[in-house]
């Protein structure tokens, strides 16, 4: 994208739906709602293409760190913005948007990345150090925040007390924070794979003015997603009590348009034969969602006297289990091939049948 061009759709698509919702164009009209519909979707279509360009300039792993951080900020924004409203699935909407978050990306867009890498190419190679690095990681966090507070007597119910709140936040800011600085400095070399079949003649990387642009596009469009997605929610939420769901459904919902600008990204990766760059941000964005959203969340209840459940019940805790555990076995050989991603989309599928049918 050159700065001259102004009239480009990834720089209109975002600025008109944020006037769209700025006005208050997004009603609960069957014709405002198909509006909102396409410039949602454009907004996502956007957002991955200035993501794009700043991974470009930027390059790994920061570019997925960049992308990771944008849309977990924007997802705790929502999340916050839900349970202060005090609505009916208040108490648990971290909880169910967090677990979510994690299974599409560990099955979902992780799956669709590895079988479409397998059907193009066979096999496709990463660097199993990343993903040992990312999976130890994650597995503490998601068991510190998700399993452990089943199990803790200070409160009864899947609830931590505060002291416990902050003890588990530090201990996930921790966590992610070394992570980061072993990913971004210490074992950089972990997290980028030598492509053999790059082109001399790729493009050069855009100019700094550029990459600012884009960068406050990717914002724009990131929260432009998000505030679509909430504004169009009571039409889902309809939708979800017309089909006869639990609410839960609602959650799977808007968590998979929040992680569509990454999915696009990570999925067009793996088609250009850059497995390694979709670990980097399914991985890097289920350990954010996680490891930054909590502790955010946290602050937030504990500042409003907000209760908030945090333990997943039983069987959300198998579905969690079986999905890391066949992640952990798929990234465990440096390649993959078209059977991991089967089963991961089959996890996937179970998932949310078992949402819809619990």
């Amino acid at each position: 994208m050159k700065l001259k061009n102004l009239y480009h759709w990834t720089v209109l698509v975002p600025i008109i739906a944020g006037i769209y919702l700025l006005t208050g164009l997004l009603t609960d009209g069957a014709l405002s709602t198909i509006g909102g519909g396409i410039l949602l979707f454009g907004s996502v279509l956007a957002a991955v293409h200035h993501a794009e360009v700043i991974a470009h300039k930027v390059g790994e792993p920061y570019g997925s760190i960049v992308l990771a951080i944008c849309i977990t900020i924007l997802e705790v924004g929502l999340i916050i913005s839900f349970m202060l409203s005090g609505g009916e699935g208040a108490v648990t909407y971290a909880r169910d948007t967090v677990f979510a978050a994690v299974m599409l990306l560990l099955n979902g867009i992780l799956g669709v990345c590895i079988w479409i890498g397998a059907v193009k190419y066979k096999e496709q190679n990463y660097m199993r150090s990343s993903a040992t690095t990312y999976l130890v990681s994650l597995v503490a966090i998601l068991v510190l925040t998700l399993i452990l507070p089943n199990y803790t007597s200070s409160v009864r119910g899947p609830f931590y007390n505060e002291s416990q709140l902050v003890f588990v936040s530090i201990a996930c800011l921790v966590i992610y924070g070394i992570f980061l600085m072993v990913q971004t400095v210490r074992h950089r070399n972990y997290f980028i794979i030598e492509d053999e079949n790059h082109t001399p003649h790729e493009a050069d990387p855009p100019t700094r003015t550029v990459t600012v642009v884009s960068l406050i596009l990717l914002l724009i469009s990131l929260a432009v997603v998000i505030f679509m997605a909430k504004g169009l929610s009571p039409v889902i939420e309809s939708f979800v009590a017309d089909m006869g769901a639990p609410r839960a459904l609602v959650g799977v919902i808007i968590a998979s348009m929040v992680l569509l600008p990454e999915g696009f990204a990570a999925i067009r990766a793996a088609r250009s034969n850059h497995l390694q760059s979709s670990i980097n941000l399914t991985l890097g964005s289920a350990m954010a969602s996680v490891g930054l959203t909590i502790p955010a969340v946290s602050a937030v209840c504990i500042w409003f006297d907000i209760p908030f459940v945090l333990g997943l019940d039983m069987k959300s805790i198998i579905l969690l289990a079986l999905s890391v555990f066949i992640v952990m076995i798929s990234l465990s050989r440096g390649k993959t091939n078209v059977m991991y991603g089967a089963v991961l989309l089959v996890n996937l599928a179970a998932y949310i049948f078992t949402v819809i049918v619990p």
